[in-house]
């Protein structure tokens, strides 16, 4: 689709542009996400001994929680270029807090599964986070920005790390039992969640010029119906091997940051022998490297745009592919705590800035297809989570061999990104695009403070 008055520059402190307030909300509204949906992972210590979980079991969970995510951001896609990221939010955010919330009243195997199941819906978000910031920011930024707002949103899965097991343990501090603890915990994320969905509706916008309906109604932007609908939309992805390409590299990154999010705690509770305060606490660190990680993902993919245009932001998908797959091979034989923390931290590194690269890449695919190529891709991350749990719910592997097994998969679909090519005149058009961007822009830099 052909936007108008993309923002050339990122001002992290100016929230009086549209622009930004999709920035800034889409960034908050995926980080709030990641309380809903992984804020029970670092507390499943305490769910497994009331609820009597075996690890095959735990890993059914992981995977649920994972694998509707896959069906919903298909989806979402496409809903996004119907009726715009501002509603699709609004509606995902508000519907997503009631399982979060009412995951406290499940009672056995089944019941909590069913709850994780529902809760994954809201991974969703990712799509219209990326949606959101694609139709607002220029060529010479996009990659950035995209890295930005998804990388501060993944950081949630590092903070919810950390503080739902301090919100867990300051409800045990009132006189309440674990059993019940654990319960109240998830009423946090549900409500925050619900308020968020509602804020998102009444301060942002979907595009620079106004909601897409308003653009439809000025002749702006072509009605969702006929060869612009949601089907040929989907349909015109769909057919695009380049874009089921990244869909295997994005499972290879994504896929890997969301599965590690679910079985760190437990891990290095298990592996390690510590409290799980101190397990969530390290396991957060992982999360915590999307504050920069993701962004730079994004800040290289657009500097290698400057100087070998479309092919350079490829290049770089697939170095950090490579150097993912390495460091995540090399983090399973750690046994050492100290060496173990050193390496995940490298590896959490390269994952996210393999996932801000693909995110650098996918705007440039097919521009009038912008939701449904976001969606495939962005479900892709969910099918890799879902794989990879697989390696982990086995009662005859253990974790150490499924991290090492998973970097070997890492090391394979890298090669998935040098599928990915462009022709010569979108090569060309994509170029001066880039050179008007830059023009336009009389700042210092892509990323600022004003």
């Amino acid at each position: 689709m052909d936007i108008l008055n993309k923002a050339n520059r990122i001002r992290l402190l100016n929230f009086s542009t549209p622009q930004m307030r999709a920035f800034h909300f889409s960034w908050f509204a995926f980080h709030i996400c990641f309380f809903g949906w992984f804020g029970i992972a670092p507390l499943m210590a305490v769910v497994r001994d009331d609820l009597g979980l075996t690890k095959t079991q735990i890993g059914n969970t992981i995977i649920a929680s994972v694998a509707i995510t896959i069906l919903v951001r298909l989806v979402i896609g496409v809903l996004c270029d119907k009726i715009g990221p501002r509603r699709a939010y609004t509606w995902l955010l508000c519907l997503g807090s009631l399982p979060v919330m009412g995951i406290g009243f499940a009672s056995s195997f089944e019941t909590f599964l069913l709850a994780r199941l529902a809760i994954g819906a809201i991974g969703a978000s990712f799509v219209i986070t990326q949606y959101h910031t694609s139709v607002m920011f220029a060529p010479n930024v996009v990659g950035t920005a995209n890295a930005t707002s998804a990388g501060w949103g993944n950081l949630g899965g590092g903070t919810t790390q950390i503080l739902m097991p301090l919100i867990f343990s300051g409800i045990l501090m009132l006189g309440v039992n674990e059993a019940l603890g654990w319960r109240l915990a998830m009423v946090v994320p549900g409500v925050v969640l619900f308020l968020t969905g509602i804020a998102y509706y009444f301060f942002t916008q979907d595009a620079p010029n106004g909601n897409f309906d308003e653009l439809r109604a000025r002749g702006e932007l072509p009605s969702a119906s006929g060869e612009h609908g949601m089907a040929q939309s989907f349909k015109a992805a769909a057919k695009d091997v380049r874009v089921w390409a990244l869909f295997v590299v994005y499972a290879a990154c994504f896929g890997v940051e969301l599965t590690i999010n679910n079985i760190a705690a437990i891990y290095f509770f298990d592996h390690f022998d510590l409290t799980l305060a101190t397990a969530g606490m390290i396991a957060g660190l992982f999360g915590l490297m999307n504050l920069f990680a993701r962004t730079l993902g994004g800040i290289f993919s657009d500097l290698f745009a400057r100087s070998g245009g479309l092919k350079g932001r490829v290049r770089w998908l697939f170095i950090a592919m490579l150097c993912e797959g390495v460091a995540l091979m090399f983090f399973s034989q750690m046994h050492v705590l100290a060496l173990a923390i050193g390496i995940m931290l490298v590896f959490s590194l390269f994952v996210q800035m393999a996932e801000g690269a693909t995110f650098g890449v996918v705007p440039f695919i097919n521009k009038k297809a912008l939701g449904a190529v976001a969606g495939i891709v962005g479900a892709g991350g969910n099918a890799g989570a879902v794989a990879a749990g697989f390696l982990f719910r086995s009662e005859s592997l253990s974790y150490q061999q499924g991290l090492f097994y998973l970097g070997i998969a890492v090391l394979i679909a890298s090669l998935c990104a040098l599928v990915v090519r462009f022709s010569p005149e979108v090569e060309a058009e994509e170029a001066q695009a880039y050179r008007d961007a830059v023009g336009e822009d009389t700042g210092a830099g892509a990323l600022s403070l004003r």
